[in-house]
């Protein structure tokens, strides 16, 4: 087929060979099956910000790490240069994000390359080498289910422990290859320690997951896995290998507001004084 413009730069630096054909088309990418140092791989092209239905949100930004400040106050105006900034800075979320996850052992595609808005990676394919289908598109048994749904959880610990959380989970991008389920679609995965809204995102993730494989394994949809394991992120006790139970405790314990205050305030008197003491 003919080369999209996109993937020229590509071919021209010798990282793709040929594009062989279309294989889906999305509300932020286009993606195609390409040739690419002898290994039939794909190639991501994100669709530029006005002609995509997915608007970003600020709390998928919170968080984000910037080159410096000019362009920090770029995208704060939402200016034109700020608003490329802005892509940019969107697109290169999911690149690092897939290289940080597939150095932790996380199930996603392998990233080769990412040039010019386009993002080179594995092509996941099922037993038969065709590309691999969409876990919606599957027709579940109960032990399938279940067994998918641990595979999965197991996946978001590992994802959390790495220090991210997907924020858009589902059974929309998450494809299913011979070994089980792979996640996909990560320019929204936000940093666990630096975005206040990754406690939220994650019990979410969490909570679509038991929504579809409930349908088959209705139990659970009585789990809270989720807010476990963010409980256990919180404390420090979070790694892969962490045994789960899917129930969820929270605390009775009333906190104790005078002593807070006492807190603050003392904290505050001291930096008082240490302000008058350093002027005299």
């Amino acid at each position: 087929m003919k080369t999209p413009k996109s993937i020229e730069p590509l071919v021209r630096d010798g990282l793709v060979d040929e594009v062989l054909r279309p294989l889906k088309s999305g509300k932020e990418a286009a993606v195609y099956v390409v040739l690419s140092e002898g290994e039939i791989r794909c190639a991501k092209v994100y669709k530029e910000v006005n002609q995509r239905g997915f608007h970003k949100q600020a709390q998928y930004q919170e968080g984000r790490k910037v080159r410096n400040s000019r362009q920090a106050r770029a995208m704060e105006k939402n200016t034109r240069f700020g608003r490329k900034q802005q892509e940019e800075v969107w697109q290169n979320a999911e690149v690092d994000a897939l290289y940080r996850l597939a150095a932790a052992g996380v199930r996603v595609p392998q990233p080769y390359n990412f040039v010019e808005g386009v993002l080179l990676m594995e092509l996941v394919t099922d037993e038969h080498g065709s590309a691999a289908p969409r876990l919606n598109d599957l027709e579940l048994s109960r032990e399938q289910a279940l067994e998918y749904h641990g595979l999965l959880i197991k996946e978001v610990v590992r994802m959390l422990c790495a220090g991210l959380v997907h924020g858009d989970l589902s059974e929309y991008n998450i494809l299913v290859d011979a070994n089980g389920p792979v996640i996909i679609d990560l320019p929204q995965a936000v940093d666990a320690a630096a975005n206040n809204n990754a406690a939220r995102m994650l019990e979410r993730d969490v909570d679509n997951l038991a929504d579809y494989f409930g349908r088959f394994a209705p139990e659970l949809l009585k789990t809270e896995y989720g807010k476990e394991i963010w409980k256990l992120y919180e404390s420090g006790d979070l790694t892969p290998q962490v045994e789960l139970t899917g129930r969820f405790k929270a605390s009775t314990k009333v906190a104790d507001v005078r002593s807070i205050m006492r807190e603050i305030n003392d904290a505050r008197d001291e930096a008082i004084q240490r302000r008058y003491e350093h002027e005299d």
